[in-house]
């Protein structure tokens, strides 16, 4: 470790030294993109310090060894492997973070640069929600979002995997999902106007007119008794 700024907890660490972080949100990386960061790092090194924490810890027969965790910066850590960097700079958090910390850093670090798709994002709040007991409204203020804007996207996981599935491959657009989950107790109409969005590449506000006129339908006839569903039927033909 050398050209250490010990105010700023900046330090210049061996890449191989850096394990990854287990609560990174993240989990495609586009390997065009990263190839091309790459490239900027070779000609520029990398401009902005990667996250870690540090960590001593003592083996038998080898004495005390230093070990990095990743909080934040995981696609500059593969970019600068890829470059062929030996060292990137670091800054240092004390150790006893704890493991919310570190989620809620990488959550973070990932929205502000708009880096996680809406899957990885909604599985990041799941987590927040689940493991660490933390209500809708205190994610939204740790990421700088609205309690509704939590809400919807932790909504996107009920949505069939084929459908998120979809939205993570950009087949769909987020927008999409709304018109979808208007329909989350229909699965036939649902999956329909699924098809027809991939398929005719609907706009989403084509989507959303078909989902509130399907909604409505059914809860109209759901109001009529059979014989009128039937005088309705003759009076269409």
């Amino acid at each position: 470790m050398a050209n250490g700024y010990i105010g700023d907890s900046i330090f210049w660490v061996e890449v191989e030294r850096i394990k990854p972080n287990p609560f990174q949100p993240r989990k495609s990386f586009d390997e065009a993109a990263l190839a091309s960061l790459a490239e900027s790092i070779r000609q520029y090194g990398v401009l902005q310090p990667l996250t870690v924490t540090r960590k001593e810890i003592e083996k038998p027969g080898e004495g005390i060894a230093v070990e990095y965790e990743l909080i934040a910066g995981e696609r500059r850590l593969r970019a600068a492997k890829l470059a062929g960097l030996r060292e990137v700079p670091v800054v240092i958090r004390t150790a006893e973070d704890s493991d919310r910390m570190k989620l809620e850093l990488a959550i973070i670090e990932n929205l502000q640069r708009e880096d996680l798709n809406p899957i990885d994002r909604a599985f990041a709040f799941q987590r927040l929600y689940q493991d660490f007991g933390l209500k809708h409204i205190e994610i939204g203020k740790r990421v700088g979002k609205s309690r509704e804007y939590v809400s919807n996207t932790l909504r996107i996981l009920s949505l069939p995997k084929e459908m998120q599935d979809a939205l993570q491959s950009g087949q769909i657009s987020e927008a999409h999902t709304r018109p979808l989950l208007m329909l989350i107790d229909r699965p036939e109409e649902q999956k329909t106007l699924f098809t027809e969005i991939v398929t005719k590449r609907l706009t989403t506000r084509d989507a959303e007119s078909l989902a509130r006129r399907v909604a409505t339908e059914r809860s109209r006839k759901g109001d009529l008794t059979p014989e009128l569903l039937l005088l309705e039927r003759e009076l269409k033909n």
